[in-house]
């Protein structure tokens, strides 16, 4: 059992959700991981005890982590951008994570969510925070045209984020049926499979001439950021969202002939947090539908086995801690 301090939360880990990111740290292959490691960053919890300073928490009340540890002092920190610190550790990467049936935590890293929200949709608030710092990175997405390339999880998240804040047309596109099967039960009315459409002529015959606004690329390839850059309109937005596996090779020429404004969004802040439980508590974001399966405490390696056997019908898979 974890000892706190005066400004920490003992947290009674309830669901902890697996990423992307996690899976490149289980195959060894993350570049900023030393070893061993314990991972966890996408979670929900129950506040088991409070520090004597801590009084914006209770004892039972439900909660989720900012997994952000940083230092404060750099420029990104004391100017607002405290999620690019310098020397930035993220629980679960560079620090220890959250697998752990009781977990301390930071009283400044801890976000309360509403007693209704279940602990399955609390473990989705961290990618969901992802995705609405995203959009903001469009500064207001109100009445515009959104193009989303990648139906997975933050893709999927990003285009019902981008409905929710106020877009008046969001597209999604994959290559996978089922992904884009998910995108419509999640709401999403436009939904394109590019190995079979083209995108620019998709593009056009449910925007029209104008085209789209913002184009997000949540697929992180050569080909998505082609495809981004040729068919974005003229002095258009596109945002980078998703992590390239190396260096890319991407048409700068037609960028710069363009006036392509090429944006990048990387994490979250606090107030993403904030903005991200008032869209599920509103249910302008359903979360429930990401969630392909729970594994207890006892089976996180068979977690993971199900996620490399089920990569084309596998959207979010969560460890329930406690059991």
């Amino acid at each position: 059992m974890p000892k706190i301090t005066e400004n920490q939360v003992l947290l009674k880990m309830m669901k902890i959700g697996i990423c992307g990111s996690d899976i490149h740290v289980f195959h060894g292959k993350h570049p900023f991981v030393t070893y061993p490691l314990t991972q966890g960053h996408e979670v929900s919890a129950e506040v088991a005890a409070v520090g004597s300073n801590v009084k914006k928490f209770r004892v039972g009340q439900k909660v989720t982590v900012r997994p952000q540890i940083v230092c404060g002092e750099c420029y990104p920190c004391t100017h607002g951008s405290y999620n690019l610190c310098e020397k930035l550790k993220v629980i679960g990467f560079q620090a220890t994570g959250t697998a752990s049936r009781y977990f301390a935590a930071e009283q400044e890293n801890v976000i309360a969510l509403p007693d209704e929200m279940s602990f399955d949709e609390g473990a989705l608030i961290e990618p969901l925070a992802v995705a609405v710092h995203a959009i903001k990175k469009a500064r207001d997405i109100t009445g515009k045209k959104v193009v989303v390339l990648g139906a997975g999880p933050i893709g999927n998240l990003v285009a019902q984020t981008a409905k929710g804040m106020g877009a008046e047309k969001v597209m999604i596109t994959d290559i996978a049926d089922w992904r884009l099967k998910k995108a419509r039960e999640c709401g999403i009315d436009i939904c394109i499979n590019t190995a079979e459409n083209n995108l620019g002529d998709a593009i056009l015959a449910n925007f029209g001439p104008d085209k789209a606004d913002v184009i997000y690329d949540c697929a992180g390839t050569n080909t998505s950021m082609g495809q981004a850059i040729k068919y974005a309109r003229k002095g258009s937005t596109i945002i980078l969202i998703a992590v390239f596996a190396g260096p890319a090779t991407v048409d700068l020429a037609t960028l710069n002939d363009h006036e392509l404004d090429l944006g990048t969004s990387m994490m979250y802040l606090e107030e993403d947090y904030l903005d991200a439980v008032k869209l599920a508590q509103a249910k302008k974001v359903s979360l429930l539908p990401l969630i392909s399966k729970n594994f207890p405490f006892t089976e996180y390696q068979k977690a993971y086995e199900f996620i490399e056997e089920s990569k084309e019908k596998c959207m979010k898979v969560l460890i329930d801690v406690q059991r």
